[in-house]
């Protein structure tokens, strides 16, 4: 295997050189590696310097490179494990490499969250995390990051695959990733109800490819109670725009305000917040002497998080426009008419052209065609 060394953060480690000319370049290589997600490596390294962890579990470490970011940049204690052993020889390379006082494990990832707890469990697999959850939980302590890259089957592209892996009826929607996201934060809060432990969001994010959670977990049945109160369910109008959204672990029937129809549900999912604006402002904080990998795109991503209001969708902005005919004019002043006016409305950090507001449909017209 033909090693190259790079450097992500603050951090230079041995990783697999990719056949550059291969469809998917970072599954050439025998062991896994992306540099496409040093964004997600970024953000739980900022989350863990925020959170001060006293263990931190990356439970599929393939190259190590999310565990060494956070022991080296942070000063945690790692354990980094991998089923495979040719990834933990490159895993105890890479930490010898750095000087880091790991751990490292070759075990089934499940196996090991089930015997062995952790402040920081991280689950990173190549695809779904949906059979990693139960066990990532009962493992974690205070906190769990958990990676999605299987965003079709959460956003509702391949319908059948959502339903099975999350229990849940995603839809393909113009706010597709914001479904991606709390279809997963619903199937993660349903998980940890059942052990009489609740989720609290902290920095919750859809980007690219994948969606990237950091919750804090609460123990005790008011936590528990408490998280299952935000499951709920978007009702989405399949002939025009209207959408809205209610909370309950059992859809309801519901017609459209404007053209009668039956409303779709989308769900069970996460309603109401998914962000802590006090975390995210810590970490704002933190960013500039983080350095971090990609810390312009990450503060980007901070900024619109922490303005966002905590609705379950958003409107595509030309969408919008072509159902009225319209030719409206820059988002920020459509945003800025709505919030004078008393009402919720921002970008959002996942699309340039979405925007999230609680204005009704006839006032979001009317504003529009304002411009």
């Amino acid at each position: 295997m033909e090693l190259e060394l790079i450097e992500e953060g603050s951090t230079s480690l041995w990783v697999p050189r990719h056949d550059s000319t291969a469809v998917f370049p970072p599954g050439s290589a025998p062991i896994f590696y992306n540099p496409r997600m040093a964004l997600n490596r970024d953000a739980t390294v900022l989350v863990a310097a925020c959170t001060e962890p006293r263990t931190y579990l990356d439970a599929m470490g393939a190259s190590g490179i999310r565990g060494c970011r956070v022991g080296h940049e942070t000063g945690t204690h790692v354990t980094i494990n991998d089923r495979d052993p040719d990834a933990t020889s490159l895993i105890r390379k890479n930490a010898d490499h750095l000087g880091l006082d790991a751990t490292v494990t070759c075990r089934d990832a499940n196996a090991l969250m089930s015997e062995e707890p952790f402040d920081f469990v991280d689950l990173d697999p190549f695809g779904t995390p949906a059979p990693f959850i139960d066990a990532g939980i009962r493992s974690s302590i205070r906190m769990i990051g958990i990676t999605a890259t299987d965003t079709a089957p959460l956003c509702g592209a391949h319908l059948k695959a959502g339903i099975r892996r999350y229990m849940a009826r995603p839809m393909n929607t113009d706010y597709h990733a914001e479904v991606g996201l709390r279809i997963l934060l619903g199937y993660a809060a349903r998980m940890t109800a059942r052990y009489d432990r609740g989720i609290l969001p902290q920095f919750c994010f859809a980007h690219e490819h994948f969606v990237r959670l950091h919750l804090r977990l609460a123990r005790g049945t008011q936590a528990a109670d408490q998280t299952v109160a935000r499951l709920g369910y978007i009702y989405q109008c399949p002939s025009c725009l209207y959408r809205t959204e209610g909370t309950g672990l059992f859809p309801e029937q519901q017609e459209c305000p404007h053209c009668g129809k039956p409303l779709s549900p989308i769900g069970p999912l996460w309603t109401g917040a998914i962000q802590d604006t006090d975390f995210l402002s810590t970490l704002t904080e933190r960013l500039p002497a983080s350095g971090l990998a990609e810390p312009d795109e990450l503060e980007k991503i901070l900024t619109c998080c922490r303005n966002e209001p905590a609705i379950s969708y958003s409107y595509d902005y030309h969408k919008l426009a072509k159902a009225y005919r319209v030719s409206p004019g820059p988002i920020a002043l459509v945003l800025e008419s709505l919030q004078k006016e008393g009402y919720s409305a921002s970008r959002v950090h996942y699309s340039g052209y979405c925007i999230k507001t609680d204005a009704p449909l006839e006032i979001l017209r009317e504003r529009l065609t304002a411009q």
